[in-house]
């Protein structure tokens, strides 16, 4: 695992300039580093020894030294293509996963890319051609971003790299900040960062005489096999899994598991049978800790749990650190939490496995059984639908009456993936600034296209898996766990799992009863009932609560009446939220959260 950098050659002191871009994102590599420049190219890298500790440093070269590497990640594969390259020819130098890269791009090209299996970004540059070519892998669990800035094409896997770059303009991204005020991440190609853009997951680029070309090189596609019996995709499941987990298991140091009381992280922790699995949690109220549950099931598959409890103190002081770890804004509050178990690990391995990805593969969020859910209510004629959830909006919110508003809507209008934080008519209402931002079903629609004539479920999952899974899950995966210089592995994010599970039905999937329906039963075979049947919880954090407490309400309070809140913001609006939400009128958290964060962030990178 580590940290790449780098750009296109036209300055003059091109070895400081990358060295400073290296140093930025050191905590992504602290073990080594390596340089190639030429008068094409500077190509900085920072190195976390995981696989071939002695000699696996990059840059990395050919047999004639015509392609130059550097890459982020880590190929599961890389025995096995290795051993067929050398049938081919090629003359290896090292044992790292890393070369298998270089020579498989010399006899397949893009080709190479759908035969790996892992997770990785990088960027190869050929002397001769003098072409850039980069790839980011299938689901975007590696994070690559690009800028073309004065006469240069800069790259890496941080943004806060760029700024160090003499062509940098930073300039802040205003369209970004309304499209985020709704998805509570940054939904689009374009970053925060005004011309700064994130290569797209499953995508490869190429750059040559100032041009650039992007395409896409997988796609998922969820095409459902009725035939099996439930008995037999449990059994597929579980041997596709314990395969997937024990390819994500090769390293040459110590692999521990992070552990949760949800189904996911038990599963890992089980099926790799690591020594050490690690969690965190909030105070005593077991509905923001979970660390005795953790601990009990530790101690039922026969391991070590090391934990934390994270102070309100600590979670509110770290903040500012985490975005600008983070690079944009991300308002999950899971984030910090996830920092902290991070870190917490960090101490003890340098490699961790967790089960992010399951939920958008096998249908795990609760959300996805409202189409089942509101199946009766669908018997009622459309326009009629539409025309009583039309009246219901007009009212203040209500339980039961977000049950008519949403039903009155059709699926691409009601979800835009798990977070839906402020309606196009409220962010407009708080911003001051106009932006030009698209409507988020213009953002989500090439997306729903896709999969026309699928199951509301399978729709959803697609969604997700494409914008919510990246743009929040795996994004705060990557930047929390570098910021801790820990490499985080998903095994359920593996390419042979994900062509399993396309051909579910969904009826495996997500039943009135329960989502993940096959996987649980999967997870029976190395889990305890009570874990595999347990609901979705996700990685609670008591925001709602500390919202209200006196010196918590007064830090944001502070921060939106600020001078940059008033640059941005209606004020007054973002305090009537607050104070809503402290007389206990609404529960306004995520808004709130919403709003704080990006001013949290905006005081680190422009402040």
């Amino acid at each position: 695992m580590c940290g790449i950098a780098g750009f296109t050659n036209k300055i003059s002191d091109a070895d400081r300039v990358v060295g400073e871009m290296m140093d930025a994102i050191k905590h992504r590599g602290p073990d080594s580093e390596g340089k190639y420049i030429d008068d094409g190219i500077a190509m900085g890298f920072r190195r976390l020894s995981i696989i071939d500790l002695s000699t696996g440093s990059q840059p990395l070269f050919n047999e004639d030294r015509t392609l130059v590497l550097t890459f982020n990640g880590e190929i599961y594969n890389y025995r096995e293509l290795r051993g067929e390259l050398i049938k081919s020819g090629h003359v290896f130098a090292t044992n790292t996963d890393s070369e298998v890269l270089l020579h498989g791009y010399e006899e397949w090209g893009k080709d190479m890319l759908p035969k790996l299996r892992g997770m990785f970004a990088f960027v190869i540059w050929n002397t001769e051609t003098r072409e850039l070519f980069g790839a980011r892998d299938f689901f975007g669990i590696k994070p690559l971003y690009y800028a073309k800035m004065g006469e240069s094409f800069i790259y890496g896997s941080e943004i806060k790299s760029f700024l160090k770059h003499p062509h940098f303009r930073k300039e802040l991204n205003e369209a970004a900040l309304e499209s985020y005020l709704t998805f509570q991440y940054s939904p689009c190609e374009e970053t925060f960062f005004k011309g700064v853009f994130r290569l797209l997951p499953a995508h490869w680029f190429t750059y040559k005489d100032g041009e650039l070309h992007t395409e896409r090189y997988w796609d998922i596609n969820f095409e459902a096999d009725e035939e099996p019996s439930l008995d037999e995709w449990v059994k597929r499941i579980s041997e596709t899994f314990a395969n997937s987990v024990e390819a994500h298991k090769i390293a040459d140091v110590e692999v521990g598991s992070f552990l949760s009381s949800g189904v996911d992280s038990s599963y890992v922790a089980a099926v790799a049978n690591v020594d050490k699995t690690f969690t965190v949690g909030f105070g005593e109220d077991e509905k923001y800790n979970e660390i005795g549950y953790a601990k009990e099931f530790s101690k039922f598959i026969g391991k070590e749990n090391i934990s934390k409890i994270i102070t309100p103190e600590e979670y509110w002081e770290a903040f500012p650190k985490i975005q600008y770890h983070m690079d944009e804004p991300l308002a999950d509050p899971s984030a910090i939490a996830l920092y902290f178990v991070c870190k917490l690990a960090s101490q003890k391995v340098k490699v961790v496995l967790s089960g992010e990805g399951a939920d958008e593969i096998f249908g795990g969020y609760n959300i996805y059984k409202e189409p089942d859910d509101m199946a009766f209510y669908n018997k009622i004629p459309r326009p009629i639908r539409r025309c009583i959830g039309k009246c219901a909006s007009a009212f203040p919110a209500h339980r039961g009456l977000n049950f008519l508003i949403r039903r009155g809507k059709d699926l691409e209008e009601r979800f835009i993936g798990n977070a839906y934080i402020f309606s196009e008519k409220e962010r407009k209402k708080l911003l001051k600034i106009k932006t030009g931002a698209p409507p988020a079903m213009e953002l989500t629609k090439p997306f729903y296209d896709k999969t026309k004539g699928k199951d509301s479920v399978t729709r959803m999952q697609y969604l997700d898996l494409n914008m919510w899974m990246t743009g929040d899950i795996l994004l705060k995966a990557d930047k929390m766990s570098m910021a801790n210089s820990l490499e985080l592995r998903v095994p359920f994010l593996d390419r042979y799992v994900m062509a399993l599970a396309e051909k579910i039905p969904k009826r495996y999937r997500v039943t009135k009863e329960n989502t993940k329906f096959a996987m649980r039963k999967a997870a029976l075979e190395a889990c305890p009932p009570l874990t595999a049947n347990k609901k979705k919880l996700g990685f609670p954090v008591p925001i709602r609560v500390w919202l209200k407490e006196d010196k918590y309400y007064g830090i944001v309070k502070s921060a939106f009446e600020s001078e940059t809140a008033k640059k941005f913001f209606d004020t007054e609006r973002l305090t009537a939220l607050l104070d809503e939400h402290r007389a206990g009128k609404y529960d306004n958290s995520r808004k709130i959260w919403t709003v704080y964060t990006f001013l949290v962030w905006y005081g680190v990178y422009f402040g």
